[in-house]
């Protein structure tokens, strides 16, 4: 009866023992589909974020184009003005007033000459073009070919040059802003080394695109405030007659939505990366609790009770336990398992 339990235990303790190195087979499996998923994931989500990193700066500098194009240009209001039309002479047939002269007044003197204009109403005006821009205003010479320009600024109301000089300054601003966007921008794609750094930078360039972007939205609504107030109140020869917004204007609108879009694409880069590093810590924490054989209390006790209190400690936290859990598990061998299983009971 001895031999026979003996024999049984021992059978059953084999079993047991071929038991246990299935599972821990299977175990092993399914860590490394895991391990392997998770990595096609992550590259993916790296690829996908190379990406946004791309399309942010295509759009930052695409708005710093724009935005200097118009700063420059001075179209960003245009519209003709209505002026007497002048007498015609030798050199001037169009745009100007025929004086008939009677054939009796010829041979009369200088002094007894006597003009006549039969033109009237609107006939006897012009309407010239004329385009503004932020640093002048230039008028169409009927007289000739060439253009008059003057500065806006004095063309402007007293009272409303302050708000112009506010709109320059903050078209300066935005303009700055946007070069420290774009070369953060910059940075966070060519510095790849530490992810904490890249993600510190990616947090500052998108803070820097919406601080511009409001900058820019706010200069762009002043100038057209003191372009109007200007219509209003400048100089009897400089009021137009009509007047609509050039292509300088629409190409500023359209920097500023450059600058927005960029700003959102770099914050939702930012705001995706932290999850990600939110849900893997997350991963690895039920990960800790699936593989508790292969790491001792100690080591335990120091993941599971660790506090993540920053974005700094979560991406140090994360790659810590990716190399302590995930290449540990995949360099265990079975060997090893079955050796310290024999000394253990069922």
């Amino acid at each position: 009866m001895y031999t026979v339990s003996s024999s049984t235990a021992l059978e059953s303790h084999k079993h047991c023992r071929t038991y246990l190195l299935c599972i821990m087979h299977l175990a092993s499996k399914v860590a490394t589909a895991r391990f392997l998923q998770k990595t096609a994931s992550m590259e993916l989500a790296e690829v996908v974020q190379w990406r946004r990193a791309i399309l942010a700066v295509c759009l930052n500098l695409l708005a710093l184009a724009l935005s200097i194009t118009a700063l420059l240009s001075s179209y960003w209001c245009v519209g003709t003005q209505k002026v007497p039309k002048p007498l015609c002479g030798k050199g001037k047939v169009t745009k100007c007033i025929v004086v008939p002269v009677p054939v009796e007044s010829t041979n009369a003197s200088g002094q007894n000459e006597v003009q006549y204009s039969w033109e009237t109403g609107d006939d006897r005006f012009a309407f010239r073009y004329f385009h503004t821009g932020i640093w002048h205003s230039c008028e169409e010479n009927i007289l000739g070919t060439d253009e008059k320009c003057r500065s806006f600024l004095e063309l402007t109301p007293p009272a409303e040059r302050g708000i112009l000089w506010l709109s320059l300054g903050s078209e300066l601003v935005y303009i700055v802003l946007l070069v420290i966007s774009f070369g953060l921008l910059l940075l966070e794609i060519f510095y790849t080394g530490n992810p904490v750094c890249g993600m510190k930078l990616n947090a500052f360039a998108a803070v820097s695109s919406v601080l511009s972007g409001l900058l820019g939205m706010v200069a762009h609504m002043m100038y057209t405030q003191v372009f109007q107030a200007t219509v209003s109140l400048g100089p009897e020869d400089w009021r137009p007659h009509s007047w609509d917004y050039g292509w300088a204007f629409y190409t500023a609108w359209a920097s500023f939505t450059c600058c927005m879009a960029s700003a959102v694409t770099t914050l939702n880069t930012y705001t995706k990366t932290l999850l990600e590093f939110r849900r893997n810590h997350k991963a690895f924490e039920h990960n800790l609790k699936e593989h508790t054989c292969f790491l001792n209390h100690k080591q335990m006790s120091f993941y599971v009770d660790k506090p993540i209190n920053s974005l700094s400690e979560s991406v140090d936290f994360y790659s810590e336990l990716q190399k302590k859990v995930l290449l540990r598990d995949h360099s265990i061998d079975l060997e090893d398992v079955e050796e310290s299983l024999e000394d253990e009971h069922c």
